[in-house]
């Protein structure tokens, strides 16, 4: 959603999820993966849905893997805490993708390193 008023819509349901995700929903879920941020929220202009990208970090790959099923399968009540919390007419319906960009930054990082590594060598 671009403009002013999508941006503050984006950057407020990016917060809220935040807030649902670490209190509410760790709480039903305490086997949740520790670091979990929500890296942009993509709200459509008719606000009718919103793709939510997900970031999660955690050491071992199928408990981070757990964590994004439990959090997409809890789409529909995350929307309802959302609803409990914004004042808006209508709450979109959340789709929520993994963003895995900071994995390939730390790829990008070690490949570079080990480049470098090599040129002193």
């Amino acid at each position: 959603m671009k403009g002013s008023r999508g941006e503050r819509l984006s950057g407020e349901f990016q917060k809220e999820i935040s807030k649902v995700i670490s209190t509410k929903l760790k709480n039903k879920y305490p086997e949740l993966s520790t670091i979990i941020s929500i890296t942009e929220a993509d709200v459509a202009p008719d606000l009718k849905s919103a793709k939510i990208y997900i970031s999660i970090f955690d050491i071992n790959e199928e408990k981070s893997k757990k964590s994004f099923d439990i959090i997409k399968s809890n789409a529909g009540f995350i929307r309802h805490e959302l609803a409990q919390v914004m004042h808006l007419r209508t709450i979109p319906e959340l789709r929520f993708h993994l963003d895995e960009s900071m994995e390939y930054g730390a790829k990008i990082d070690k490949i570079l390193n080990a480049l470098d590594t090599d040129k002193n060598d």
